[in-house]
C-alpha cells in the first residue's frame, strides 16, 4: 500500500517509516489525515512482524522528526467525549507500536515535542542526532491540556517518576545531550549517522538500566516515596502557579491515580482528562495565546518595495541599565556591538549589566563560563562614534528628554552609513517628533522594550509618517532573530502598552486616597492573575519615572489621564521603589521586599475602607479596556491581537485568561459597559467615560474579536 504523507518501505528485513514525506511545510505534525496514515502503517508493520527483525521511524525533514499534534485539531474539539476520543485513538496507534514483538527505534533529528515525544516513548529505544535543533519535551501544560497519547504513562517509566514529574508539569524541552542525561535517549550520534547508529542498537538491544532510571522506578514502586514526591510537586505547582493553572494539577491527579494501574485503566484516565481540559476555558485561552504567537512569527505589515536593510553588527547608544541590556542582546544575537557613552564610568555599569545577564543564563546552566567570557568580550565600550560607520542598527536608550534625543540624532546620523538604521527607545516620547530632526528620517523608527531587557519578550516597533516599510520589516526581522515579540504600532503617547497601564495605575493612586489599603489593592489584583501587585510594580517601575511618564500622557491624553497627587507626594519624600530600597514597600541589598513603608502608609487615611475584591478588580481593568478601545479606534494598533499580545508579554497579564480584549468579549462588552457606566457617575465621569469604538461594538452586538 503506498501513502501520501507518510513513507513506509522494507529494506533487509527493516521496517522504515519516515514522517514528512511529501510535506512543504518546515515542521511535519500529526493532523487528522497523517493519524489515519499512521494507523494503517504500524497496523501493516505488526503485521509483517514475522518477516521483519525491528521498526525504525526517523524523518525526511531536515530539522523536525515530529512536531506533536496539529493544535487546529484540538481546538476544534467542541465536547469533552470528543476530546477523550480524539485522545484515545492515538493511544490505540502507540499501543501498537509499544506492543511489537520486534524491537523499535526512533531516530530523533530536530524537533520532536509533544506527540512526537509520545510516540517516540512507544518506540523500545531513542536515539538523538547532535543536531542543535534536536529538542524532546511534552509541552502540552502550556496549552493548559495534559498529554493524551501515553506520554504521562510512559515517561515514569522511561526516567523514573520525579524526572518525569519535572518534565511534564513544566512542559520544559531538552536538547539532545539533556535528553541523554536524563534517560530519554539511549545515544546521540551526527545526524547523517542517525540511521546506521538505528540499525546497530536494533542489533545489540543493549537496554539496560541506568542506576539513575533503576532509582527512579524505586521510588514509583514505593508507595511512601510515591507520596512524598506527588506532594512535593503538587506543592510546586502551587507555588509558582498560585493555582490559577488547571492542567498541572489535574496532570498530578491522573498520574497519581493510575500508579497502579494497569495501561487499559491508565490510559483511560488521561484520555477522559485530555477530553475534560481540551475544551475547557482556561486551554481554549491558551490555544488561542499560541495561534496569536504563530501569527507573529511572520511579517504581515506594509511590504517593502526595495531591499531590506540585513542588520548585522549593532550599536547601543547609552550605557545605563536598559542599554547595558541592549548591549547584552546584541552580543548574544553576535551582533558584536558598540556600546557608546560618554564616561568610563558610565560604560563600566553598562558592562556589568551585560555581564550580570550572561552570568544569569551561566547560573541557569544555558552558556558555559567560556561562552559567556567569549560573548561579553565581543561587546565594545566607546566614548566616541568612530566605529560607528561600520555598524546596521543604533538603539538609542539616553535620557528620557525629546530635546536631547533630537540632539543625538542629529549628532549620530553624521557618522553612520545611509543603510544604517536608527532607533530610539523611548517608552513615551513622540517618535514622530524626534525624526524631525533626521537628514533621512526613513531609516529611523521607536523600538521599546521592557525592562529587563533578558526577561521581558516584548517590543513595540514604533512608526511614524515618513518611516519606510523597509525599516519596519527589517526591524520586525531582527525582534524574531532575538526571540522576541515584536507588535508594529503607530506613534502616539504612551504607544500601547503603558498607555494601558497608565489607567490601571493611576486608578490605584485613587484607590488609596479613598481609604483602600495597599494590600487588599494589591491583593486583588494578585488573585485575577497579574504577576505582582501594582504597588509593587510601581515600586519596580520606580516612583520617580511612574510620576515622569504619567504627567507626559495626562499632557497627551487629557483629564481621563489624570493622576493622583499620591505618587508625587512618595517621590517628594524621597521614597522612590526598589532603586533606592524605599518605596510602598521596604527592600533588602538582594531586591528582597521585607514590609510595607509604614512611612507611607502615613500618607494615607487612616483608616481603611473595604471595598470588595471584585470592586478593586473592576476599578483597575475597565479602564484598561476602555483604553484599548480608543487605541483600537486611534489606530495605534490594527486588531485586538496586537492589544492581548501587547499586555501579556508587556505587563505579564494573565495567559490563561487569553488577554486583555478575549477577556473582555468572555465577559460580556454589554456587561462591561454597563458598569463603566455605572462608575461614570458614582467615581470619576472623565476616568471612566465609556468611549464611542466601545459602544458600538455593543450596540452591533460584536466582540473584538469579531473585527
Amino acid at each position: 500500500m503506498s501513502y501520501k504523507r507518510i513513507s513506509y518501505e522494507i529494506k533487509n528485513k527493516y521496517a522504515y517509516i519516515g514522517f514528512g514525506y511529501n510535506c512543504d511545510k518546515a515542521m511535519t505534525v500529526l493532523d487528522e489525515e497523517s493519524l489515519r496514515e499512521l494507523r494503517d502503517i504500524v497496523n501493516e508493520a505488526s503485521a509483517e512482524e514475522k518477516n521483519i527483525d525491528g521498526v525504525i521511524f526517523h524523518s525526511h525533514k531536515k530539522d523536525c522528526f515530529l512536531a506533536g499534534a496539529d493544535i487546529k485539531l484540538i481546538s476544534a474539539m467542541k465536547t469533552e467525549s470528543e476530546g477523550a476520543h480524539g485522545a484515545e485513538q492515538g493511544q490505540i496507534i502507540f499501543n501498537v507500536i509499544e506492543d511489537l514483538k520486534v524491537p523499535s527505534i526512533a531516530c530523533v533529528n530536530g524537533v520532536c515535542l509533544g506527540g512526537g515525544t509520545e510516540l517516540s516513548l512507544s518506540c523500545s529505544m531513542i536515539i538523538c542526532s547532535d543536531n542543535t535543533k534536536t529538542q524532546m519535551g511534552l509541552p502540552e501544560v502550556k496549552l493548559g491540556i495534559i498529554p493524551g497519547f501515553g506520554g504521562t504513562f510512559r515517561m515514569p517509566k522511561k526516567v523514573g517518576l520525579p524526572t518525569a514529574l519535572d518534565l511534564i508539569l513544566t512542559g520544559k524541552s531538552l536538547n539532545a545531550r539533556k535528553a541523554k542525561r536524563v534517560g530519554i535517549a539511549d545515544g546521540v550520534y551526527p545526524k547523517e549517522r542517525l540511521l546506521t547508529m538505528a540499525l546497530n542498537h536494533l542489533k545489540k538491544q543493549d537496554k539496560k538500566q541506568s542506576i539513575k532510571e533503576s532509582l527512579g522506578h524505586f521510588a514509583a514502586d514505593n508507595f511512601l516515596s510515591r507520596k512524598i514526591i506527588f506532594q512535593k510537586a503538587r506543592e510546586n505547582v502551587l507555588k509558582k502557579t498560585k493555582g490559577f493553572y488547571q492542567a498541572p494539577l489535574k496532570i498530578l491527579d491522573v498520574m497519581e491515580a493510575g500508579m497502579m494501574k494497569s495501561r487499559t485503566g491508565y490510559l483511560a484516565g488521561e484520555a477522559q482528562a485530555f477530553g475534560e481540559l481540551c475544551v475547557g476555558e482556561q486551554s481554549k485561552n491558551l490555544q488561542h495565546l499560541f495561534f496569536l504567537m504563530e501569527a507573529t512569527k511572520k511579517y504581515k505589515g506594509l511590504k517593502a518595495e526595495n531591499d531590506i536593510p540585513i542588520l548585522k553588527r549593532g550599536a547601543a547608544l547609552g550605557a545605563g541599565t536598559m542599554g547595558g541590556g541592549i548591549a547584552w542582546l546584541m552580543a548574544e544575537t553576535d551582533m558584536a556591538p558598540i556600546l557608546k557613552d560618554l564616561t568610563p564610568e558610565a560604560l563600566e555599569l553598562g558592562l556589568k549589566q551585560s555581564a550580570a545577564n550572561f552570568l544569569g543564563q551561566m547560573k541557569r546552566k544555558k552558556m558555559s563560563y567560556d561562552q559567556f567570557e567569549r560573548k561579553q568580550r565581543t561587546i565594545s565600550p566607546e566614548l566616541t562614534y568612530d566605529s560607528f560607520g561600520q555598524v546596521d542598527l543604533v538603539i538609542e536608550a539616553i535620557v528620557e528628554n525629546i530635546n536631547i534625543k533630537k540632539s543625538v540624532f542629529a549628532e549620530v546620523e553624521k557618522h553612520v552609513s545611509k543603510s544604517c538604521v536608527l532607533t530610539s527607545n523611548t517608552s513615551s516620547l513622540s517618535v514622530e517628533e524626534m525624526s524631525t530632526a533626521l537628514e533621512y528620517p526613513e531609516r529611523f523608527a521607536g523600538l521599546h522594550f521592557f525592562n529587563p531587557v533578558n526577561r521581558m519578550p516584548l517590543v513595540e516597533i514604533v512608526t511614524h509618517s515618513k518611516v519606510a516599510p523597509e525599516t519596519i520589516e527589517a526591524l520586525y526581522s531582527w525582534c524574531l532573530k532575538a526571540k522576541k515579540k515584536p507588535v508594529v504600532v503607530a506613534d502616539g503617547p504612551g504607544f500601547l502598552v503603558n498607555r494601558i497601564l497608565m489607567p490601571y495605575l493611576n486608578e490605584v493612586g485613587f484607590l488609596l486616597k479613598e481609604g483602600v489599603s495597599m494590600k487588599d489593592v494589591d491583593d486583588a489584583c494578585l488573585n485575577f492573575g497579574m504577576p505582582m501587585g501594582p504597588c509593587r510594580l510601581l515600586d519596580e517601575i520606580g516612583l520617580d519615572v511612574g510620576v515622569k511618564v504619567a504627567k507626559i500622557l495626562h499632557e497627551g491624553l487629557g483629564d481621563r489621564a489624570a493622576t493622583s497627587d499620591l505618587s508625587q507626594v512618595v517621590v517628594d519624600k524621597g521614597f522612590l521603589g526598589k532603586k533606592n530600597k524605599k518605596g510602598f514597600y521596604l527592600y533588602d541589598e538582594k531586591g528582597k521586599v521585607t514590609g510595607v513603608n509604614e512611612e507611607v502608609q502615613k500618607l494615607l487615611p487612616s483608616e481603611n475602607i473595604k471595598m470588595s475584591e471584585t470592586d478593586i478588580q473592576m476599578r483597575v481593568f475597565l479602564p484598561m479596556i476602555n483604553e484599548a478601545s480608543i487605541i483600537l479606534d486611534e489606530k495605534i494598533v490594527s486588531k485586538a491581537s496586537d492589544v492581548d499580545l501587547g499586555l501579556i508579554f508587556g505587563i505579564g497579564f494573565p495567559p490563561f485568561r487569553g488577554g486583555l480584549l478575549k477577556y473582555a468579549d468572555s465577559q460580556g462588552l454589554d456587561r462591561i459597559l454597563e458598569v463603566i457606566e455605572k462608575f461614570s457617575n458614582t467615581v470619576n465621569d472623565k476616568r471612566y467615560n465609556a468611549c464611542d469604538y466601545l459602544k458600538n461594538l455593543v450596540d452591533k452586538k460584536m466582540k473584538f474579536y469579531d473585527i
